[in-house]
């Protein structure tokens, strides 16, 4: 059993001399590993940081389109871990103040609502446009009279809708065209539920809403007997006079095909509803915004084709360079193949950390072996002060304490010697340790030699 444990022992002693010394190593490279994995974590963070997982979301009135599609952007956008908070507004006009002082991130913005020059001076950005939004004249029905151009309508009660509205500032816009002033008439600031509600009890002759066919108030009052849509059989003259108006068509039987809801096409003027965010939104946030537009606005509808919308047309406000590019090459590469948004945005991420490692990595890997060879020989080259200080203890040496120093310093160079033989190194570096033994053998020989020369030159004794 011993002579297992003694070969057992020599293998042990033997292995601390033969392994490259990753501690050594470690320890070297130690700093500057914690100096990359530094610089790249405040480049991760800093440089392109982490998007955000809240987002507010403007919408619009209550029972309107724009209601109903933020609850659809709310639910596509927390599939993906991003909470989207909803805030109810009057409209267009509300939702661009908010933008404009930082109250919310995005909105639903009517076309016509700013200009380009604006926008831009308000950092704020179009991720497309996403919807035609007509404008319905709902009417109290009056076969005597028939109601065929908007001159007809001085005199009457007719409510545009809140202040912060898009619907107020557009109507205006066309009354003039025919030379109808607010003031020939009686405009009322109602929101659009208890504006139907008036018109429905007959307290105002008509109203005006700005939205998309899915708002359920629209749907309703489509199908309410005694109550007349407006066609605007000159829908092709107000798109030539209004550059953000376009001329749409309600089908015949769209509402209805059974009843014949409507009876006839109606000729309608629509802007388009835009969806805009402040410039300073996070890049990957608006990839994933546009691409919930596609998904939502993508398909066939009463007043568009299959793919027709999300668009980089129909906007005066400029389109943002992630939403144009998603336009013009669809969704990113990675997350056409990665399910998950957080893992492909990291990835995409990834050339920050490629960018400040490989700065770094090149002139650091120049100063590390310098160091750990520096390391590895130190070990060896602090016993030659050692060897030193021996040496110039054996100089001007008293003849009456020549042995006695050289005795004591015998005595530490077989203390030196003891401590280097414990000394690890790697094979790679064994001369030096066994060229630190070679001088140690080298400075007792000379310690030897000068005792045996006292010896020699010691007085001999007289014979008796």
């Amino acid at each position: 059993m011993k002579p297992m444990r003694h070969s057992m022992s020599k293998f042990l002693q033997l292995s601390r001399f033969s392994r490259f010394s990753f501690r050594d190593l470690i320890v070297t490279a130690g700093p500057t590993l914690l100096a990359l994995v530094a610089v790249c974590a405040i480049a991760y963070v800093v440089v392109d940081p982490t998007p955000p997982r809240h987002v507010t979301l403007s919408t619009g009135q209550e029972n309107s389109a724009y209601e109903e599609f933020g609850k659809q952007y709310a639910a596509a956008l927390a599939k993906h871990g991003i909470q989207v908070t909803l805030k109810p507004s009057a409209g267009s006009g509300e939702n661009l103040h908010r933008l404009k002082h930082g109250e919310v991130d995005m909105a639903f913005v009517q076309s016509g609502s700013t200009d380009e020059a604006k926008a831009e001076r308000e950092g704020l950005v179009s991720l497309g446009s996403l919807f035609t939004e007509p404008v319905w004249l709902f009417l109290r029905e009056t076969k005597a009279h028939p109601i065929t151009q908007l001159s007809q309508l001085k005199g009457m009660k007719i409510n545009v809708g809140p202040r912060g509205a898009g619907a107020p500032r557009l109507f205006k816009q066309v009354l003039a065209l025919n030379g109808v002033e607010p003031a020939d008439l009686t405009l009322g600031a109602l929101a659009n539920t208890p504006a139907t509600v008036e018109l429905l009890e007959g307290r105002i002759d008509g109203l005006v809403f700005t939205s998309a066919p899915e708002a359920p108030l629209i749907q309703m009052l489509l199908q309410t007997p005694g109550i007349k849509l407006f066609d605007f059989i000159q829908a092709e003259a107000y798109a030539r006079k209004l550059p953000f108006l376009t001329h749409v068509v309600l089908p015949q039987g769209i509402v209805d095909l059974g009843r014949n809801i409507p009876d006839v096409d109606y000729n309608l003027i629509a802007p388009t509803a835009t969806l805009v965010a402040r410039a300073d939104l996070h890049p990957s946030l608006i990839d994933l915004f546009v691409q919930a537009a596609s998904t939502i606005h993508g398909g066939a509808g009463w007043f568009q084709q299959q793919g027709q919308f999300p668009s980089a047309r129909y906007t005066e406000i400029p389109v943002a360079a992630e939403a144009a590019k998603f336009y013009k090459d669809g969704p990113p590469l990675l997350q056409r193949y990665i399910g998950s948004f957080w893992l492909a945005n990291f990835f995409d991420r990834m050339w920050v950390l490629v960018v400040a490692f490989g700065a770094l990595l090149l002139p650091l890997s120049k100063v590390v072996p310098p160091l750990y060879v520096w390391r590895i020989r130190s070990r060896v080259y602090r016993w030659y002060g050692q060897l030193r200080t021996v040496e110039q203890a054996l100089e001007d040496v008293p003849d009456a304490r020549r042995a006695e120093i050289y005795a004591a310093q015998l005595r530490r160079l077989d203390e030196i010697e003891e401590l280097v033989n414990q000394v690890s190194v790697p094979l790679s570096f064994a001369d030096g340790l066994y060229g630190l033994r070679s001088h140690i053998n080298f400075v007792r020989q000379r310690v030897l030699g000068l005792m045996a020369d006292g010896v020699a030159d010691a007085p001999q004794a007289l014979p008796a």
